[in-house]
């Protein structure tokens, strides 16, 4: 009997950690919970330390860690509390696959750990490599670790070059669904609300990375994860609008044939492939029927009406540390307009301010990339203010 693969799950209170638990529930006898970590959901936690039995549990707020410790005190589980607590227990012997599921900038010191500690990734955080791309690939490469993709488009990308590593790429074409106002002019994005922006067509994800999927920055961001991931040239990626959201990506290589990923939305998919990769394992998700789909269809992306997509091809061009500053921008532009303090188009405006005023540099150092992080956070803020008055 091979031993269970074992796992820990940053951020098990999210969209992507609650359905790997789903998948790790449907496999007992493949995977093993070993740590589970939320920011503040302590009910979820308590829930889910309850039925998977993890040997370590991380709350970073205090007072969810409070509620937690004393819940699980029947329990044999460590319950441990704050931001550096995960960064510790990544490290364990007994882990085998870290999925980092955190929201944001918050991945990136606890995956910089794990991968120190030679633990293979299955990255769900794409801002981790958008805002140290150049430090994290060569950590990686250093430590000897895969970095196995769990966004749908990038798995697709990764499923595509399965069998052809020794085949050049020409081109990758990342897929869109275009979000809840494709199509919509600015004029017509002046007044949408925060409920508006939060309805995705196809996918059900959390709040922060519904937004961005609504603005474009998400196809952003996943421009620049893939880069870092595939070691691509800024040239060799496009983005094209797919509303059906079936193809899932493609790759083009360089004899001009094209391969796709195709299947239904469902992030169980990828999260199963990242856990088990190179093997599939039988699964009894709903199957794709082509005559439920007679018409997939494509267009090219609006980069004037949604202007976040464009500043992070902008960022992707200028290197450095312009997409950190991008991307703390726009979790502040964002958190703004989850608030109802600033409108949808104003995101965009927030975030290209950000991007003319902090300074440049291009040092690969990581107290380079939390500094500009910080830096960024507090002209957003400021900016905010002036975008309020």
């Amino acid at each position: 009997m091979k031993p269970l693969k074992r796992i820990a799950i940053l951020g098990s209170s999210g969209s992507i950690g609650t359905q790997a638990l789903e998948v790790i529930a449907a496999n007992p006898e493949e995977f093993a919970v070993e740590v589970l970590t939320v920011h503040s959901n302590a009910d979820l936690l308590i829930q889910q330390a309850r039925e998977f039995k993890p040997n370590v549990v991380v709350a970073v707020d205090s007072a969810a860690f409070l509620k937690v410790k004393e819940a699980l005190e029947d329990l044999p589980i460590k319950v441990y509390g704050g931001a550096e607590a995960i960064e510790q227990v990544v490290q364990m012997d007994i882990i085998d696959i870290v999925l980092t599921a955190m929201v944001g900038y918050s991945g990136l010191l606890p995956t910089i750990s794990a991968i120190k500690a030679k633990k293979n990734i299955a990255l769900a955080n794409k801002e981790t490599l958008v805002v140290a791309g150049a430090l994290i690939t060569q950590l990686a490469r250093e430590n000897g670790v895969n970095i196995y993709p769990v966004d749908s488009e990038h798995s697709a990308i990764f499923q595509c070059l399965a069998g052809e590593w020794d085949n050049k790429i020409e081109k990758i074409y990342l897929t869109a669904s275009g979000g809840p106002f494709r199509g919509k002019t600015r004029e017509e994005l002046l007044h949408v609300s925060k409920a508006q922006a939060l309805k995705h067509p196809n996918w059900t994800m959390g709040a922060k990375i519904t937004i961005d999927s609504a603005s474009l920055m998400n196809k952003g961001l996943e421009v620049i994860e893939a880069k870092w991931l595939f070691g691509l040239q800024n040239e060799q990626i496009d983005v094209i609008v797919h509303p059906q959201s079936i193809i899932h990506s493609l790759v083009q290589f360089e004899d001009g044939s094209m391969k796709a990923q195709m299947g239904l939305p469902d992030m169980k998919l990828p999260i199963q492939y990242a856990f088990t990769y190179p093997y599939r394992m039988k699964t009894d998700f709903p199957r794709f029927n082509f005559l439920d789909y007679p018409s997939l269809t494509f267009n090219a992306p609006d980069r004037n009406t949604f202007r976040c997509l464009d500043l992070a091809f902008l960022a992707l061009a200028k290197g450095g540390n312009l997409a950190c500053t991008m991307n703390a921008a726009n979790e502040v532009a964002v958190a703004a307009f989850l608030e109802e303090r600033i409108s949808f188009l104003q995101i965009a405006e927030l975030i290209e301010s950000c991007m003319e005023i902090a300074p440049y540099n291009n040092s690969t150092e990581i107290e380079n990339y939390i500094e500009s992080d910080r830096l960024a956070r507090e002209i957003a803020q400021t900016q905010l203010i002036k975008l309020q008055h």
